[in-house]
């Protein structure tokens, strides 16, 4: 084994103690991606910035994490997994910390990016440990456990930072991170050995070969810039801003030299080679498809029952924890499943379940009830899991194992990439298509037509009933009006956006069958 291997200290402890701490540490890094998302009017107003400004927390942190992931393999290799691990667990903690003392919204920022670069190195390295933890009979049901803290993080996180924000400060949204970190830490250095053998290996590795620096700052620059398009495009009029085009250009110039820098070294950052074999190459392409339906659909249908249905924050969180606990059990289900049927079938099936699921809410109007809607995130919930865990099995398929380091990264920047291409997509189809929606029903809303004569009378008859003078009925009732035809471009808005992500889901179907089969018996391999 080319990288440093990882023993869990027989005396003191079995590795799912490990394993539960490791995913924990994990669960906290993923969680951060979204928890702040609805605190950020409280950060506006606490510090006295813009929304706009304030909405930086989350881009700085998304930024950071996709350059840290890229230099996360060879760094890992070069210290040794457990500290490195360690390394990174304490920059988060103690910049989670930092981040809810921040004095102003600069200080924050500069907190937040150390955060990131703490967290972008934990979640492939955590993948890696575990691989070296378990023997290959195990390693499914050890990657469920990784894998429920991955996908039911984000989830979790607009709930619990819309809770903390409301009932205590929008500062524990960060400082929640520090007792379980400290936790994590104490208990990870007792517990976790690194065998001799991987100690002699750091120690070769140190003195071999050196780190790809241009490599990283072309990959680094290429996903930093992009996460920042992704990420303020809408907010900042897209090739409207020159901010924007400036990011996009550096972005595509960085993309473009990458390529040839990466086919002709020796020991590139990113070996782009294994990025375009027909195995990995398509498991990385439906995991960006997995990454975008997951945050996607997390961030906008909480969204879409607070500003249609009138729903709290607790409850639009509440909504989504039916499909979080569908998650978890299937995890373990398919944990199992993995190791008897083949990742492509798998893969098609929950992706196929994926569609279903968003098709369901294409049919989005005014008098859905709660359960309507729980429904179809329990049958996401039920989807994400059998895309999540046989892709790791698919995509470490054929990688030498001194590759799967990198391999463990690169998955995940696509998991984190694919996540803000989703959410910047539904954004734009939502905003777009709410416009275009209301205007068509605008040009049906004529004074002159009987229907809208009919429809004022009515509204103005039940206003006068209820003690509102003539005059007064009459403006309210075609407030009334316009706050319907807003409601209804609203529901078509978010129904063209279900139907984009229904469009994405299937788009695995393809590139699961272009999956080749897997040798089957036990392993779930990641990187080790």
């Amino acid at each position: 084994m080319n990288s440093a291997s990882i023993q869990a200290e027989p005396a003191l402890t079995n590795p799912w103690l490990i394993a539960v701490l490791v995913a924990l540490a994990s669960f906290m890094e993923v969680l951060d991606t979204t928890i702040a998302n609805v605190a950020l009017p409280y950060i506006a107003g606490g510090m006295g910035v813009s929304e706009d400004e304030a909405s930086w927390v989350v881009t700085t942190y998304l930024v950071a994490n996709a350059i840290v992931l890229t230099a996360s393999s060879y760094l890992a290799r070069m210290l040794g997994r457990k500290t490195f691990f360690l390394i990174c667990l304490g920059l988060f903690t103690l910049s989670s910390l930092l981040s809810g003392f921040a004095p102003n919204l600069n200080a924050l920022l500069l907190f937040r990016i150390m955060q990131g670069v703490g967290g972008g190195g934990m979640v492939p390295v955590a993948q890696s440990i575990l691989a070296d933890l378990f023997p290959p009979a195990k390693r499914g049901q050890a990657f469920a456990l990784f894998g429920v803290a991955v996908v039911v993080a984000p989830v979790v996180g607009p709930t619990l930072g819309g809770w903390l924000s409301d009932n205590i400060s929008w500062q524990w949204c960060f400082l929640i991170n520090v007792p379980v970190g400290v936790i994590a830490m104490a208990l990870i250095s007792l517990l976790l050995q690194e065998s001799p053998t991987a100690r002699a290996e750091v120690r070769r590795l140190q003195q071999g070969q050196g780190f790809d620096v241009i490599g990283f700052v072309l990959v680094a620059t290429f996903l930093g810039a992009l996460e920042v398009v992704l990420d303020r495009g809408l907010e900042d009029d897209w090739f409207g801003s020159s901010f924007i085009v400036t990011f996009a250009v550096i972005s595509g110039l960085a993309f473009v030299l990458m390529i040839p820098w990466g086919l002709t070294r020796r020991n590139p950052i990113i070996d782009l080679r294994m990025v375009a074999s027909r195995q990995f190459g398509a498991s990385f392409l439906v995991m960006l498809a997995t990454g975008a339906i997951l945050l996607a659909t997390t961030q906008f249908l909480p969204q879409l029952v607070q500003q249609d249905f009138g729903y709290t924050a607790t409850w639009a969180g509440l909504l989504l924890s039916p499909g979080g606990v569908v998650t978890m059990a299937m995890m373990f289900v398919v944990g199992r499943v993995a190791a008897k049927v083949q990742p492509k079938y798998l893969i098609m099936t929950g992706a196929v379940l994926i569609a279903l699921s968003m098709y369901s809410m294409t049919n989005v109007y005014g008098d859905l009830g709660f359960w309507f809607m729980a429904r179809s995130r329990m049958l996401l919930g039920v989807g994400l899991p059998l895309i999540f865990i046989p892709i790791m099995t698919a995509s470490y398929d054929g990688i030498p194992s001194s590759k799967t380091d990198q391999a463990s990264a690169l998955i995940n920047a696509a998991r984190n990439t694919g996540g803000s291409i989703g959410v910047s997509i539904v954004s734009n189809v939502l905003t777009h298509r709410e416009q275009f929606h209301q205007n068509r029903l605008i040009e049906q809303v004529t004074p002159s037509s009987t229907a809208y004569q009919d429809t004022l009378q009515q509204i103005t008859s039940y206003f006068t009933a209820h003690g509102s003078s003539l005059a007064q009925a009459h403006d309210q009732a075609i407030q009334w009006i316009g706050a319907q035809v807003q409601v209804q471009a609203s529901f078509l808005g978010y129904m063209d956006a279900f139907w984009v992500l229904m469009l994405i889901s299937l788009s695995a179907v393809p590139l699961a069958l272009t999956l080749r089969k897997i040798k089957l018996g036990g392993p779930v391999h990641a990187g080790h």
